[in-house]
């Protein structure tokens, strides 16, 4: 089973797989702080999913504020067990939901430029890089498969590495995020604020995330 959500906006986009739907917490867990309505394709091949199952999921779902939820699968008994939830369903065959699927993951971007400060509650995702002009209030979540940059102020939650890229790095002229994440390394942000007036950059170093000045030495 593979889940597309996305708000109206596009400026959150994410596709996972579900495997196991009656355990389904964790997954859902990391949506919780997303404030906006977002929209929810579920697209299901060659499975029979029942009506108590996809209960339990769209209970997950309505924690989360999705305005609009569907279901696609080239199982009968799915769609059935949808439409006893007055979920829409709708069946397709085998090849459309994989042309579907495909379709999405073309317009997923790779590297996003966002201009304005992302708000409690707000979410951006990025299949590449994540440059950020504006401040990323506590809150807010911001992650990249590749690096982040944040061309203002760092006080949210930063996951660099999504895909497992231990060379990936999270800068900003400044940096008091509530967690730090790269790749499967996490950080918890200072208490103190940050004292320096120039740019810091977080690595991983020997298994650990570091901070250190992030300085351009001009090139003669």
């Amino acid at each position: 089973m593979e889940i597309v959500l996305r708000n109206t906006k596009n400026k959150y986009f994410e596709i996972f797989s579900l495997l196991d739907l009656d355990n389904i917490h964790e997954n859902f867990k990391r949506f919780s702080s997303i404030k906006e309505p977002l929209e929810a394709k579920i697209f299901s091949v060659n499975e029979s999913i029942s009506s108590h199952q996809l209960l339990k999921l769209k209970n997950h779902f309505d924690k989360i504020n999705i305005c609009s939820l569907c279901i696609y699968s080239n199982n009968r008994n799915t769609i059935l067990s949808g439409k006893s939830l007055k979920i829409d369903s709708v069946f397709l065959k085998e090849q459309e939901i994989k042309n579907n699927l495909l379709l999405f993951n073309s317009k997923k971007k790779d590297d996003i430029l966002h201009k304005g400060t992302v708000r409690s509650g707000e979410r951006i995702s990025s299949n590449g890089n994540l440059c950020i002009i504006g401040d990323v209030n506590p809150g807010a979540i911001v992650s990249a498969k590749k690096n982040i940059y944040v061309w203002g102020k760092l006080l949210g939650i930063a996951f660099a590495g999504k895909s497992g890229n231990k060379n990936a790095s999270i800068a900003s002229l400044y940096l008091n995020p509530l967690q730090l994440r790269i790749a499967d390394v996490i950080a918890i942000g200072p208490k103190d604020k940050p004292k320096n007036c120039y740019p810091e950059i977080a690595v991983i170093d020997k298994k650990t995330i570091i901070i250190k000045p992030h300085l351009i030495k001009n090139k003669k």
